[in-house]
């Protein structure tokens, strides 16, 4: 019977690697970035919890006619929940 541990041996060291790099980026922000991480997806679960509220399709006509006064790029965000939403 063949020990297959050996042939294991070089993927977990592989993984066991990856794992410590992983660690080193985590550990390399600075605790300004990962406030300012934070609270970007605050803000972006505060947004989400808004724009789940407009259900009707007249609310969501009401948005598109709002979003369609701005760029694309100052509203991306918002329209891409608002598919999520309206492909739930």
């Amino acid at each position: 019977m063949e020990k297959t541990t050996y042939e294991l041996r070089p993927l977990l060291t592989e993984i066991r690697d990856g794992f410590r790099g992983m660690r080193e980026v985590r550990s390399s922000r600075t605790a300004g970035q990962r406030q300012a991480a934070r609270e970007a997806r605050q803000a972006r679960r505060s947004l989400e919890r808004e724009l789940a509220s407009y259900t009707s399709p007249a609310d969501l006509n009401d948005l598109d006619a709002i979003l369609a006064r701005h760029s694309e790029e100052e509203t991306a965000d918002i329209r891409r929940i608002l598919a999520s939403h309206r492909a739930a």
